[in-house]
């Protein structure tokens, strides 16, 4: 458990959920945690930011799914202030997690809320304190994907291919050894403009590929070449694609 100093206050705290109960069991929660203080509570995306407006919270956990002003409105209104507090979404939903980072947001936990994992995000925010200030990458660096019951975090350095599913996007990561796949509903297109261009490569309409994933590019005649994987494994590089990939080559 996070302990606090006289020269690291505890986190003036603002919870923020349409459901009472939910408010209810989140305070219980916080009670026991004393790296936080929990200063206050809305039930709305424009009460909370009234009440932010007065209280002036390190820390925000904020519902996802709220009515009129949802979630993503209200942490992004905050990111416009000079020092916006931290925020945690807290959202019984898992398919937030690509515009959740998009907001430089501290964590993401899912309903029904464990002590445990509220207590683990909480941690993240007070280790991260004062960075916040601070604007990250213009790319992601992360992402949360649903496994079990919670959202694992995967940095995208660990990610060396990405396959479209349908509205799904499935992750590899890990080693030939011990290869390791999460999906992700996030469309390819979309995930392919958060990445930097520097590290990834689109190379069909269903793949991207981490440059450095890439050991060669193979011509097997008639005009379809294929990209060679570290692994040994060959991908069959789109005719859209084939200009550029050549180019990140040299050829």
């Amino acid at each position: 458990m996070a302990e606090t100093t006289e020269n690291e206050p505890a986190l003036r705290t603002l919870i923020v959920d349409d459901e009472p109960l939910a408010v209810e069991r989140i305070q219980v929660i916080c009670a026991e945690i004393p790296a936080i203080n929990v200063v206050g509570t809305a039930s709305d995306g424009a009460a909370a930011l009234r009440l932010a407006d007065k209280l002036d919270p390190d820390l925000v956990l904020l519902d996802m799914t709220m009515p009129e002003l949802d979630g993503l409105g209200v942490a992004k209104q905050f990111s416009e202030n000079e020092t916006p507090p931290a925020v945690i979404f807290v959202t019984a939903h898992d398919h937030f997690a690509v515009e959740a980072f998009d907001l430089e947001a501290i964590d993401y936990v899912l309903k029904p809320v464990a002590a445990d994992r509220l207590q683990r995000a909480i941690e993240r925010a007070v280790a991260r304190r004062g960075e916040r200030k601070e604007r990250g990458s213009a790319w992601l660096e992360e992402l949360w994907v649903p496994h079990r019951s919670e959202l694992l975090r995967i940095a995208v350095s660990e990610v060396h291919q990405i396959d479209a599913e349908r509205d799904y996007v499935r992750l590899h990561v890990g080693t030939p050894e011990a290869p390791r796949s999460y999906l992700l509903l996030q469309t390819i297109a979309g995930l392919e403009a958060r990445l930097d261009p520097d590290e990834f490569i689109r190379i069909h309409r269903s793949t991207i590929l981490r440059r450095d994933n890439i050991r060669g590019l193979r011509h097997d005649g008639l005009g379809v070449w294929s990209a060679e994987l570290q692994s040994g494994e060959a991908l069959r590089i789109g005719r859209t694609y084939l200009s550029k990939v050549k180019a990140m080559a040299g050829r």
